[in-house]
């Protein structure tokens, strides 16, 4: 893990229908304020119908989570 790791990472959820799987699109990332409470969130789209889901960042999108950091 870098110190640029999201704790949270932002995505929209599509639902598609009974039996078909929803479809999650990752559109930003949160991190902490140095602080201590709130977060500071960089999107790169928002969601059309509102819904912003924020969750902890899995073991194999560590790599991938700290692109681009905002200075809090």
């Amino acid at each position: 893990m870098t110190k640029n790791m999201p704790s949270l990472l932002a995505y929209t959820v599509k639902n598609r229908g009974k039996g078909q799987k929803a479809i999650w699109t990752r559109i930003g990332a949160a991190w902490p304020h140095n602080s201590g409470t709130g977060f500071s969130i960089e999107l790169e789209a928002l969601p059309v119908d509102g819904r912003l889901v924020l969750i902890p960042p899995k073991a194999d999108e560590a790599d991938t989570a700290d692109e681009a950091a905002p200075a809090a």
